[in-house]
């Protein structure tokens, strides 16, 4: 198992606790030196917020943890490529890379519809690699939805 394969996993437990609540699985853990700094999973349902995306409850938590704005130097990883929102979020807290699961072709902003991360008209830019567990990753979001229907 590759080392973001490992980071990945740990993100994949907080979609499944996004699952449990009735949440679309979505979990992220951001890393520095080695450490896991911010977690978190969807709670759009549970705490009534367009806004509570596992993507930023993460940023959050990593940034009170560093005491800073800035993640420089930080690492998110992500079960599913973040959305317009989330990407423009990973981009202004200047984190230095994002590894993601499934890819999302309704919504990814990562590279698949938008490329937000990627785009040379904002002030930072930074390494996105899709795909980690992609097959595991996209099967829990599945699975929410087949059960939802």
């Amino acid at each position: 198992m590759s080392p973001h394969e490992i980071w990945m996993q740990y993100a994949y437990r907080e979609a499944e606790k996004a699952y449990e609540k009735g949440e679309i699985p979505i979990g992220a853990v951001i890393v520095f030196d080695s450490m896991i700094i911010g977690k978190g999973h969807n709670q759009v349902q549970t705490l009534k917020d367009p806004t509570a995306h596992a993507e930023i409850i993460a940023i959050t938590s990593a940034a009170e943890y560093l005491s800073s704005k800035v993640l420089l130097g930080c690492t998110m990883y992500v079960t599913l490529e973040p959305c317009s929102m989330c990407a423009g979020a990973v981009v202004l807290s200047k984190m230095d890379a994002l590894y993601f699961g499934a890819y999302d072709n309704k919504s990814g902003a990562c590279g698949s519809v938008l490329n937000i991360t990627n785009n040379k008209s904002l002030n930072h830019q930074l390494n996105v690699t899709g795909g980690i567990m992609d097959a595991k990753c996209g099967e829990l979001i599945r699975s929410f939805f087949d059960v939802k229907r």
